[in-house]
């Protein structure tokens, strides 16, 4: 007998969990995610996995909580004789601590991969990773999907006039090159100096924006400060329009009043993280299709080389 797939849900992403259900035609697998007084987390799994491919949809962003039931899920999963464990993880948390930068720190995204293989993960599917090196970090398979695949859609809806990309910094320059080359646009550069985290000193645009309908694409919006200044810097060098896509919308401190306030058309994310409020200026686009047929592939032994949108449009 052919091992069957289940999907279960994390509390930290139990709606997009469902809509990834209903895009893949099967129901949500029936898990109980306990709390004692204390806060200490259990899992209980309501149904056999005995043999089974188990796939285990959770973001792991703020708080760690969110982590370490992923971890206690895998863990379970792992007791309950599950044939494979697959780690979905629409959004990768501590993975801006990438590398030693400074003297004294942690290497947080290195040591999470470290906790999710010694949990019992075999393959982990997660999605634009703050640098995609952290693959290097796992000794099990990783699939790394691509926003692009749900974002260029919907800037070809748009329909700009004079459409030209803009990289946040100048470490996102390679993920905005390869959206500017499937659209054949022009590309800037915003190039930042922070003081410290979550903190820009100074900021230059590098390229021409006059009379351009810009957008800014980038892997994560925290607390929105170098988008708003990165927006206004643009509109002040002659854009005609600012918006920006972003895959994860952290959203954190002072995120939706500097949205707001800033001069962007509309900002555009995924739902691998929940948005905490509505905002006018906020729109939520879903990866659950992306993510449905990730799973089947990885399920089924297929490559998933038909998920990256722009790879397929160099290859032709």
């Amino acid at each position: 007998m052919n091992p069957n797939a289940k999907i279960f849900a994390g509390t930290g992403s139990q709606n997009l969990a469902e809509q990834i259900c209903r895009s893949y035609g099967c129901q949500l697998g029936k898990i109980n995610i306990q709390k004692f007084s204390d806060g200490e987390i259990q899992p209980i799994f309501l149904e056999s996995v005995r043999g089974d491919f188990v796939f285990l949809v959770q973001s792991t962003y703020a708080p760690a909580d969110n982590l370490m039931e992923l971890l206690l899920m895998i863990d379970a999963a792992r007791r309950a004789s599950a044939y494979k464990i697959i780690v979905v993880l629409p959004y990768y948390g501590y993975a801006r601590q990438d590398r030693k930068d400074r003297p004294r720190v942690a290497i947080g995204a290195k040591l999470v991969a470290n906790m999710l293989t010694a949990a019992g993960a075999d393959r982990v599917i997660t999605m634009d990773l703050h640098a995609p090196q952290i693959q290097g970090y796992f000794d099990i398979p990783v699939d790394h999907l691509d926003s692009s695949a749900v974002f260029i859609p919907y800037i070809t809806q748009l329909r700009l006039e004079n459409l030209t990309f803009a990289a946040p910094d100048v470490g996102a320059t390679n993920r905005i090159r390869e959206i500017a080359n499937y659209f054949e646009a022009e590309m800037v550069i915003c190039d930042k100096h922070r003081k410290r985290a979550n903190e820009i000193a100074s900021m230059v645009v590098i390229g021409d924006v006059t009379d351009k309908d810009i957008v800014i694409i980038d892997d994560i919006c925290d607390t929105a400060g170098t988008l708003k200044k990165a927006a206004a810097l643009l509109k002040e060098k002659g854009a005609r329009s600012v918006r920006a896509l972003i895959t994860h919308a952290v959203l954190s401190g002072k995120a939706y009043e500097n949205i707001e306030e800033s001069v962007l058309e509309e900002l555009v994310v995924c739902d691998t993280i929940p948005l905490k409020k509505p905002s006018s200026k906020v729109k939520c686009i879903t990866t659950a299709e992306l993510f449905a047929v990730a799973i089947r592939n990885a399920y089924e032994n297929k490559s998933i080389n038909n998920l990256f949108f722009h790879s397929q449009r160099r290859d032709k």
